[in-house]
C-alpha cells in the first residue's frame, strides 16, 4: 500500500490535474480564470497544505471536489519531460531525431547539429494537444552544451509554414549571425536554409528562441531552448576574475583553486562533473485559445508531469513514464539550468519546499549572485543556475512549484522525491 504522504500527494495531483484538463477539453473558449473558478478553494487548500478537501459545491461547473475523476496517461510519447531534464546534446548523437558531429576545425572544437523548424502538435496535459512550431519536433528544443571557447555551428532549414530564424542569448561577435529579421539572411522562409555560427561564449545557462514576427506568437508556439556553456577550467585559471565579483588584485590562490574546482565541476568533459546530477528545466505557458493570456503553466511543457501518480510508495509508478517525481539520491549534488520562456506573463518564479539553494543568475559566475534563498524570480528569457543539497533530509516527497499560486494549479507544481 502507498504511504500516506504519497497517496495524498498523488490525489492533490490527480485532482489539478483532472480539473486543468476537464475544464481545458470541455471547452477551449475557457480562460484560466474559468479554469481557477473551477479547481476552487479545495485546489488551493491542498496545494498549500492547510486542512483536508472541502467537498461543497464550487465554480461554474457545479461538480464535487471530493471526487476525482480518471486522468488518461499522456498518448503522445515522443517527447518525454523526464528524459528531457537530462539530455544534453554534445556533437557526440546523444538524441536521435537530433543530428550531430563534433570535430576539429582550425584548431578550435566545432560542435555541429541539425535544426529544422516544423509545424506539429504536443501534448500539454492529457488528451490536451497545443498547436505548435518546434524546433526538431519538440518543445522546449534540444539542449546544446559546448565549452567556453568551442565552435557552435547549426545548420539550420525551415520546414514550417512561416517564416523562422534561431537567434542565440550569447556573446555573438557577428551580426550577420543573430538570427533577426535584419542582418544576414533575415527570415528564413519555407524551404530556405541557413548555417549558424556562434563562439561558446560565456560560460553559463543560456537561450534561443526564433526571432520573427511577431515574436511573441514564434516563442509561445514553442520555438526556443537552451544553450549550456561549460566554463573552460584553464581558462579560469588564468582569468579567475571573470568568473566572480572579485578584483584581480582579490583573487588568492586559495579563491582561484576554488574557482577551478567548480569549473571542473560544470564542464561535462571533466570527471568532477559525474558527481553532479544536473537538470535542463524550462519554465513555459500554453495560451490554449489564442486569446493572449495562458491558460496551462508547465515545466517542461507538460502540466504536472513531475507530480505524482500512482505508487506503492517504493519507486515503482503505475502512471509509468508520463507522471511521477524527480528522484533525487541524497549522497549528491543537484544541479538546475533553470530558464524562464514563459510568454505573457511579467515574471515567473521557481520555489522549493523544506530546502534552501545557491542561485547563480545566468549562471556566469563560479560563485553565488544569491545564497540561501528558497524562491528566486525570473522575467522572460532570464536564466540562472540553481544548486541543490538533499543530504541531510529525510527522505520521502519534497513540493517545489511557481510561487505565482496561480501558476501552480494550472499545471506548474512538481515533486522531488528524495531516496
Amino acid at each position: 500500500m502507498p504511504s500516506l504522504p504519497y497517496s495524498r500527494a498523488a490525489e492533490l495531483t490527480e485532482q489539478l490535474e483532472h480539473r486543468l484538463t476537464d475544464s481545458l477539453g470541455s471547452d477551449f473558449e475557457t480562460t484560466r480564470r474559468a479554469v481557477l473558478g473551477g479547481i476552487g478553494l479545495a485546489g488551493s487548500t491542498a496545494l498549500i497544505g492547510g486542512g483536508s478537501a472541502d467537498t461543497g459545491d464550487h465554480g461554474p461547473s457545479g461538480d464535487s471536489h471530493g471526487n476525482f475523476g480518471a486522468v488518461g496517461e499522456y498518448s503522445d510519447l515522443d517527447f518525454d519531460p523526464h528524459e528531457y531534464l537530462y539530455q544534453f546534446n554534445t556533437g557526440r548523437g546523444e538524441q536521435e531525431n537530433v543530428p550531430q558531429d563534433i570535430y576539429e576545425e582550425n584548431g578550435r572544437t566545432v560542435r555541429e547539429f541539425t535544426f529544422q523548424a516544423v509545424d506539429t502538435t504536443v501534448t500539454i496535459a492529457p488528451g490536451i494537444e497545443f498547436s505548435a512550431w518546434a524546433y526538431n519536433g519538440q518543445v522546449p528544443g534540444p539542449t546544446i552544451r559546448a565549452v567556453e571557447g568551442d565552435l557552435i555551428r547549426i545548420q539550420f532549414e525551415n520546414l514550417g509554414r512561416h517564416a523562422h530564424t534561431i537567434h542565440p542569448h550569447l556573446r555573438n561577435l557577428d551580426p550577420d549571425m543573430d538570427g533577426v529579421p535584419t542582418n544576414g539572411p533575415g527570415v528564413l522562409d519555407t524551404g530556405d536554409s541557413f548555417t549558424y555560427e556562434w563562439i561558446a561564449q560565456p560560460a553559463g545557462s543560456h537561450f534561443y528562441h526564433c526571432h520573427s514576427l511577431p515574436l511573441k506568437e514564434h516563442i509561445h508556439r514553442g520555438l526556443y531552448g537552451a544553450i549550456i556553456i561549460d566554463p573552460d577550467p584553464e581558462r579560469v585559471a588564468a582569468n579567475p576574475a571573470e568568473y566572480c565579483e572579485f578584483h584581480p588584485s582579490q583573487i588568492t590562490d586559495e579563491l582561484r583553486a576554488d574557482l577551478v574546482t567548480e569549473a571542473k565541476s560544470r564542464n561535462h568533459e571533466y570527471p568532477e562533473n559525474d558527481a553532479v546530477n544536473e537538470m535542463v528545466m524550462l519554465m513555459n505557458g500554453f495560451d490554449t485559445n489564442f486569446d493572449g493570456d495562458n491558460e496551462v503553466y508547465a515545466l517542461n511543457t507538460r502540466a504536472f508531469a513531475y507530480g505524482v501518480g500512482q505508487t506503492d510508495g517504493n519507486g515503482n509508478w503505475q502512471a509509468g513514464e508520463t507522471k511521477r517525481p524527480i528522484q533525487l539520491d541524497k549522497t549528491k549534488r543537484h544541479r538546475v539550468y533553470l530558464i524562464n520562456a514563459i510568454e505573457f506573463d511579467l515574471i515567473n518564479s521557481f520555489h522549493t519546499h523544506s530546502q534552501f539553494f545557491d542561485y547563480y543568475d545566468h549562471g556566469t559566475t563560479l560563485l553565488p549572485t544569491n545564497k540561501t534563498v528558497d524562491t528566486v524570480m525570473q522575467c522572460q528569457a532570464q536564466r540562472g543556475i540553481i544548486e541543490l543539497d538533499y543530504s541531510n533530509h529525510d527522505s520521502g516527497l519534497y513540493m517545489f512549484h511557481a510561487h505565482q499560486s496561480e501558476f501552480a494549479e494550472l499545471g506548474w507544481m512538481s515533486f522531488f522525491e528524495v531516496v
